[in-house]
């Protein structure tokens, strides 16, 4: 792997491991928002409904260190049962927590009940009791909004808990609405060397939201490459994020 911008680093000089440790501080009284995704050339994010056919090794290696920069992992509830979410494992588990409106997710699987850091749940208030009640016992949770999840509010709650930094990994459904409501403040975009012939996900156009009239302004500060594949981090230009 070696670093193309800001400026040229040999792969013998470059370290992967912490080049992305930058500083990451609280916006408006909420933590800081970075996303995490992977596409192809054409525009594709999964190949049969996962990521995987999308990804390689370096792709998933950026994956998991981007995992240690950030205080929890966000995902909607359809990325944790198409992609069949873990709890994170290490040294220094980060917790999880799952977007979820209708609360049709698997209370005995090991996302619940395998989990070193308590995975937390955040919904709205429209949430079946008989199901929150399954809920609570297995995670901690949020209720917030009354029919869909307020998302401004959720992060709030989660930084009242200690979360700083957040890393959401999607799917496009939540990547769209955050950025929609300007809550997104980083973006790591993975563009691995591929052609697939189908575009059938568009993470950041705001399904359920719809398009925003502002198009959300992106400031380049990093790419790195690595047999073809370009790694790319951007920082969001909040005259036009939010």
């Amino acid at each position: 792997m070696r670093q193309l911008l800001p400026h040229p680093v040999d792969a013998a000089d470059l370290d992967p491991a912490t080049i992305y440790r930058v500083d990451r501080s609280p916006v408006d009284g909420r933590p800081w928002v970075m996303a995490n995704m992977v596409t192809t050339v054409d525009g594709a994010t999964a190949v049969d409904g996962r990521s995987a056919g999308v990804s390689n090794d370096a792709d998933r290696a950026l994956f998991h260190h981007l995992r240690t920069l950030a205080d929890v992992v966000l995902v909607g509830a359809g990325t944790a049962r198409t992609e069949r979410y873990r709890p994170i494992v290490g040294a220094d588990p980060r917790p999880l927590a799952v977007v979820s409106r209708s609360l049709a997710l698997d209370w005995g699987s090991p996302l619940f009940v395998a989990a070193a850091a308590r995975t937390l749940v955040l919904t709205s208030r429209r949430a079946d009791p008989a199901a929150l009640a399954q809920a609570r016992a297995v995670a901690d949770v949020c209720i917030r909004g009354d029919d869909q999840v307020d998302l401004e509010e959720a992060l709030r709650w989660l930084g009242q808990r200690g979360h700083q930094v957040v890393l959401t990994e999607g799917g496009p459904s939540l990547l769209g609405d955050l950025r929609a409501l300007g809550l997104l403040d980083e973006l790591f975009l993975t563009l691995t060397p591929q052609l697939v012939g189908a575009t059938d996900s568009a993470p950041l156009t705001g399904h359920g939201i719809g398009r925003v009239e502002t198009p959300v302004g992106l400031t380049l500060v990093t790419v790195l490459e690595d047999h073809g594949t370009l790694f790319l981090r951007y920082l969001v230009d909040r005259a036009t994020g939010s």
